[in-house]
């Protein structure tokens, strides 16, 4: 089950990142600022989803082991 759990999390992640590159692109490619709300919602939603499946690939571990 756990297995499970991490390997929908991963696939979520994934998502969420790719959905905030196509977001930043097409804003982008639209003729969006950098202050436009594409631009913001889509570089947020990218940062998220790849800070959340580095955080999830780590598996929650500290690395200094303190």
């Amino acid at each position: 089950m756990e297995r499970a759990y991490l390997a929908s999390s991963l696939l979520l992640n994934a998502v969420v990142c790719a959905l905030g590159v196509a977001m930043l692109v097409s804003t982008l490619v639209r003729g969006g600022g950098p202050f436009a709300l594409g631009v913001v919602l889509g570089l947020a939603l990218a940062l998220l989803g790849a800070a959340r499946l580095w955080l999830a690939r780590r598996g929650g571990r500290p690395e200094d082991g303190a």
